[in-house]
This record gives structure tokens, sequence and C-alpha cells, in this order.
């Protein structure tokens, strides 16, 4: 499992970055940006939007600091110093290297940002989309510069979920790819490149997946609730945490083609029994709220986001230890 943060020191880059929308995503692409010594414009058309974008960077930053989740080796002062704020898009994606839209998942005020973004960007800059599943042919076949256009997509929280999304449009330059990959890397990020667009790249349709299978389990009185959170987190979420599906099964037997050989039949019966898709609504839908909120109040939404994002930091901090334990000789401890 690769780490998200390196022990080596954190260097000033002067490559400009430039987030555009300056919701709960655009703040923590910011902030990783400049955990990574980049400067960063935080453009927002609405000028209390940003401004409070900014107080709240500053407050996370503090915050992660204290209590030794920050990122990268720069203080949390000379990371926030990193950021500035923005109303006007012209000052905030001038000389930007890289440009990371963040406005909300729909699809036509997507296109509308991004081909204004186009108009006022360089030729040379990238325009990176944080799209959780469009394809980035669908949202960019109208701009001049569409080579230079990607999708860039970081998993929520992307302060403590390290993995996003390269996924290129068909006419997408491969320089491009190499250098947004590159620029991931560098804040301590993971890319995972594609080899072309799907819907819901990979992250999405495993997880829509995952979900399809869960609510069926519900709708047809097999668990409850609280049962399948159990079989995750005590389950195979456990695993997760270090390896991938294919992974798992390689270790479960000898190797994969053993492990095909021996289970291949017994996966594809049950598979078999999967039902379709469906909407998540309804009746099933209302059970399932009412059983979540028995341990996961909506006045404690908040209170358990906190707890989720130190545990996703200690976990992230437990495997870059174990990892640095592994490459340490015995004869060096």
């Amino acid at each position: 499992m690769a780490t998200q943060q390196s022990d080596k020191p954190t260097e000033l880059k002067e490559e400009k970055i430039a987030i555009i929308g300056s919701g709960l995503i655009g703040r923590s692409w910011a902030m990783l940006f400049a955990s990574g010594g980049y400067p960063v414009s935080l453009f927002d058309t609405d000028s209390r939007q940003v401004k409070d974008a900014m107080t709240n960077i500053q407050q996370q930053l503090t915050m992660l600091s204290e209590r030794g989740l920050g990122r990268g080796s720069l203080s949390a002062d000379v990371q926030f110093s990193r950021i500035s704020a923005s109303t006007s898009l012209l000052e905030a994606v001038n000389n930007a290297v890289y440009i990371q839209e963040c406005v909300p998942e729909r699809r036509e005020l997507k296109r509308a940002v991004l081909l204004e973004v186009d108009g006022a960007m360089t030729s040379t800059a990238i325009l990176a989309s944080s799209t959780s599943a469009m394809m980035p042919s669908l949202l960019s076949d109208h701009l001049t510069n569409k080579d230079r256009f990607i999708v860039a997509h970081p998993t929520n929280p992307p302060f403590y979920v390290p993995v996003v999304e390269i996924v290129p449009a068909p006419w997408t330059a491969d320089h491009v790819t190499a250098k947004t990959s590159e620029i991931m890397d560098a804040i301590g990020q993971v890319p995972v490149v594609f080899y072309k667009e799907v819907d819901g790249f990979a992250v999405g349709r495993i997880q829509f997946a995952i979900l399809n299978v869960a609510y069926e389990l519900i709708k047809n009185d097999v668990c409850d609730v609280d049962a399948v959170e159990v079989a995750m987190t005590e389950g195979l979420g456990m695993w997760y945490a270090f390896f991938g599906p294919f992974e798992v099964e390689h270790l479960n037997a000898d190797g994969f083609v053993d492990l095909c050989s021996k289970y291949g039949e017994t996966v594809y019966s049950v598979q078999q029994t999967f039902a379709a898709p469906e909407k998540m609504e309804g009746l099933t839908a209302e059970r399932m709220r009412e059983q979540l909120e028995l341990f996961c109040p909506l006045d404690k939404l908040q209170e358990k986001r906190q707890w989720r994002d130190e545990r996703l930091a200690a976990l992230s901090r437990l495997v870059r230890d174990l990892d640095r334990e592994e490459a340490t000789p015995s004869g060096d401890n």
C-alpha cells in the first residue's frame, strides 16, 4: 500500500496552482497543494464564501499541526501563507501551471465554468476537474484547450485519503497525464492513472457495486444495517486497508490462478444471484435511515466525521511506520 507522506523536507515551489471553487473539496485541494510547497490561488465568485474558506483553512491547518496530523514539513503558518484568495478568475488563473476545478457535481455547471476557465488560462496550463464520476469527454469536448484537460478525482476526505484517479479524455495529450501524475506525487497523493475513461472511474464503480449488494441484503430482510457495517469494518475492511481485492484473493490461496481454480465456480454462482441495480429510495431507504441514525444520529455527523478523519490519519501513520520498519535493515535498529 502506498503511503501519503514522505520524510523528505518540503521545498517551496514557484509553479502557481489555481483552485476554482472554495467549497469543501476546493479547500482540501488548497491545503494539499500548500502543504506541498506550492503557491495557491483559491477562487470563488462569492467574496463571503472565499473569505469563510480562508478562515476555515487556517483553523484546519492549525488544528492538524497541533494534533500532529499535518502534511509535509512546512509549518501551518507557512502553509497558510502560500494560499491567497481571489474573486477574479483572470487573476486566479494568471500564470497558473495547473488549475483544479471544484464546482458542484452538475454537468452543465461544470461545462460552463470549464469553458470560462479555458478562455482565461494560458495555452500551457493543465485544466483538471475534480468530478467524481463524469467522463472527461463529456466535460471537455467544447474546450479550445481540450488536449490539456484531464480528470483528477480525489477521494473524500482528500487530506486523509491519498488516492487520486487520473482519467484522460480521448484527446488529452500524453504529457498532460504524466505531468498531472507528477504533481500529485509532489503533494503526497497517490495517483492511479487510467488508460481510458469509464463512468464512475474505479473508486466509484467499486463503491457503488458494494452499495448495490448491501442494499439488496437490507431490502430482502437478509440482515440489518449494523450487520452489513460490521461485515465491512470487522471483515473486508481490515483486509482492504492493506491490500486490494485481487491481492487479498492471491494470498487466500497459492496465488490467484489457484484461487480461481478452487473457488472460481463458487464466486460465479453467487454473482449470478445478484439483483439488478435499483435506486436507493422508498421504504427500504427509510428503514436504512432509521437504523443508521440509531448509532450515528444526524446531530452527531460532524463529530463522527472528525473521528473518521483522525482514524484515517492514524491508519496512514501506522502504514507509513510499518513501511519504514520494513525498509530499515534489522541491524540498523
